[in-house]
């Protein structure tokens, strides 16, 4: 079927207006099958029914709307950016920034070689994760990232108190940053240069905050900040869709930049806010056209790699708090980020577009591979959370008090969490 990419176009636009009039999320007494359907599960299933399915989205009118998509990469890899204000990031303490460090390194080094392990056992995976070392790489960096908005979701839904949120929301997008950082190791692989693609790509990053900067400074109402903010995410990923570098990177960089030293970063992060819903409703979509299945292998994969990641986060944060002497902290916290969002699909779906040339089906099986262990990361994640939560029961002389403590400043320097009991 011969679809026009600007009736697709339109289409999107249309489903992203209306994911905007969904009915709000209710957190009690949700199951985990419910957070999934929460976080965009039947727009993936719709992409796919439109893509795979009926062919109403084919390749070519996905090949058009790559632009689009860059764009939609780039939003996410904003709204990850606006959260690193130095101001508010050098108040987290050495211990917060060490264990989610661990974490993230660990499930990286886990989930890589356990990938490289059984594209060794199946040759059939080896032959879907294509190229093999920056496939590897990518789903290592995946593993790494969690989803600060997937855990609050998840947290919220299982009735943690508002502090604890807090602290598992700030956990997660350091570990976001950290697998968005070695994703650029797989990125910088597709180019001669890998230094100049680094190099290159954070010197567009700031180029585009750049911008951002003196289009507010040329016009300074407040009305204007939204127009100036898409103008300048478009040319960010633009230019990091069109010159093959990350519009995720790129944008984040620039985001970064801008909550820094512009005194409109309140109004920044409200347009972030109020244009999400929509952008990733277009972003799922698209994801769910692109997803194919060329080996039952890789459902195989999927829980194995999901529960290595979880062991991995697990023990680098048990044994790693041992370490640094953080005293306090639930022997089992390091499960509390495990939820996964949009980012790691976005790393996913930039793969595609870096590595998914014409006719070469390149990094599609890799998208399905993310976003199903995104969904096995959301399925698990609400046991697992209140498991992070639970104390070992060695002292039950210990009573617990019917009043919690006032919790204190989420990102007081060194400041312990008041972690219930």
């Amino acid at each position: 079927m011969n679809v026009s990419p600007v009736l697709a176009l339109a289409g999107l636009a249309a489903i992203g207006l209306l994911a905007t009039r969904l009915p709000p999320v209710r957190w009690r007494h949700l199951t985990s099958l419910d957070l999934v359907l929460a976080a965009g599960g039947p727009l993936v299933l719709l992409g796919l029914v439109l893509g795979p399915g009926i062919d109403l989205i084919n390749r070519p009118v996905l090949g058009a709307l790559a632009p689009v998509a860059a764009l939609a990469i780039g939003w996410i890899g904003a709204a990850i950016g606006a959260r690193f204000e130095w101001r508010l990031v050098r108040r987290i303490g050495r211990g917060t920034w060490l264990l989610t460090g661990l974490s993230a390194a660990a499930a990286f080094a886990v989930v890589t070689l356990g990938a490289w392990l059984l594209g060794r056992v199946v040759p059939a995976l080896s032959a879907a994760w294509t190229p093999r070392l920056p496939a590897l790489l990518t789903l290592g960096a995946v593993a790494a990232a969690s989803g600060p908005g997937a855990v609050t979701l998840v947290a919220r839904a299982v009735g943690i108190r508002q502090s604890v949120t807090r602290a598992f929301s700030l956990a997660a997008a350091l570990e976001t940053a950290c697998g968005a950082l070695a994703f650029t190791v797989p990125l910088a692989l597709h180019g001669p240069h890998p230094l100049a693609w680094l190099v290159f790509a954070v010197g567009s990053g700031a180029l585009v905050g750049m911008v951002f900067l003196s289009l507010t400074r040329l016009r300074p109402a407040r009305a204007d900040v939204g127009f100036a903010l898409l103008a300048t995410l478009l040319f960010g990923a633009g230019v990091g869709y069109a010159a093959e570098l990350s519009p995720l990177l790129v944008c984040a960089l620039a985001t970064a930049l801008i909550v820094n030293a512009s005194p409109r970063r309140h109004a920044v992060r409200r347009v972030l806010a109020d244009w999400e819903h929509p952008i990733y409703a277009i972003f799922l979509v698209v994801t769910g056209a692109l997803l194919t299945l060329p080996t039952l292998w890789i459902l195989v994969a999927v829980p194995l790699l999901a529960a290595a990641r979880a062991a991995a986060k697990w023990a680098a944060v048990r044994y790693g708090s041992v370490a640094l002497h953080l005293a306090g902290l639930p022997p089992n916290i390091g499960l509390g980020t495990i939820a996964q969002g949009g980012a790691a699909i976005a790393l996913g779906l930039n793969f595609f577009i870096t590595y998914g040339g014409e006719g070469t089906g390149a990094g599609g099986a890799l998208l399905t591979t993310i976003v199903l262990g995104v969904a096995a990361a959301q399925l698990a994640a609400p046991p697992l959370i209140a498991l992070a939560l639970r104390r070992t029961v060695a002292s039950p002389a210990a009573p617990v008090p019917l009043t919690p403590a006032t919790a204190p400043a989420e990102l007081r320097a060194n400041a312990p969490v008041d972690w219930p009991r």
